[in-house]
């Protein structure tokens, strides 16, 4: 597939979707963005809401032309039932619906780590996790990722659509706890998954872990690497401040079991 250019960003007001805001363009993309709240300083962003039937006709327009999508909208931690059948199930439905009427050929899907998040965690001395690990989701939010990946697949058996599923660790500027030293993706790092991600050539549907080559990784990231991605960061630069500040992780501590860490004990709430 040649590199897209015009990319379809979902999701660009949220946390990941601003730091690609800032990030995507310097490898050429020209980024039309969609949110279901206003994107600050961006006066000609989509307002619509994924989940909305009422939204349908505003985000086919956004998709219309588009050579790829990139798809970041959506609840990412966790909340009830019904909130994340209306934001991360029915809404990722609307867009692949959206992307097929409109002949888009490839979307990038933010899944996550969370849909296997009750794996238990390697030890030292442990192969890495695999790509193809039973899924085993934490949460409702797990649960809806494992969604789109089957939808996913789905798209690409029937339709065509081609998918590169991210099962995103915990990208944020710095790690700020001991599970994040194994689940880090830097935000350049992101950057340079996604750009792989939009123009490896024949994906069909792949899914990937997202994390930067973390000395502690958990995940095998061959699949990843396979579409030419090269990590460039590594978490353990952060070890010993976030140790000292932290502690490290605790075999006896439930949080620390599983992958999904915490959220298979107490997750997050999503606080909108």
């Amino acid at each position: 597939m040649p590199a897209a250019r015009t990319v379809l960003l979902t999701g660009a007001a949220g946390g990941l979707g601003t730091l690609m805001r800032g990030l995507l363009p310097e490898y050429g993309y020209e980024l039309r963005l969609l949110d279901m709240v206003p994107v600050e300083g961006a006066p000609d962003a989509v307002t619509a809401d994924l989940g909305d039937p009422a939204d349908l006709g505003a985000l086919r327009e956004a998709v219309r032309g588009a050579d790829a999508v990139l798809h970041l909208a959506g609840i990412s931690q966790e909340a009830s039932f019904d909130r994340i059948l209306r934001a991360n199930i029915q809404g990722v439905h609307h867009l692949y619906e959206a992307a097929r009427e409109e002949g888009v050929r490839r979307i990038v899907f933010a899944s996550s780590n969370h849909a296997v998040g009750f794996t238990p965690r390697p030890r030292e001395g442990d192969p890495l996790v695999p790509v193809a690990t039973p899924r085993r989701p934490d949460t409702f939010y797990g649960l809806s990722k494992c969604f789109g990946e089957d939808l996913a697949q789905l798209y690409w058996d029937r339709h065509g659509l081609e998918t590169v599923s991210v099962r995103i660790g915990s990208c944020v500027p710095e790690p700020t706890d001991p599970r994040m030293l194994s689940t880090w993706l830097s935000p350049a790092d992101a950057a340079r998954l996604f750009h792989a991600a939009l123009t490896a050539e024949g994906v069909g549907h792949t899914v990937v872990y997202g994390s930067s080559a973390n000395t502690r990784v958990w995940w095998d990231l061959s699949s990843a690497r396979a579409l030419g991605y090269e990590p460039r960061d590594d978490a353990e630069r952060y070890a010993e401040k976030v140790v000292a500040e932290r502690g490290d992780l605790d075999d006896a501590n439930p949080d620390h079991a599983r992958l999904g860490g915490h959220f298979c004990t107490n997750p997050t709430m999503w606080p909108h």
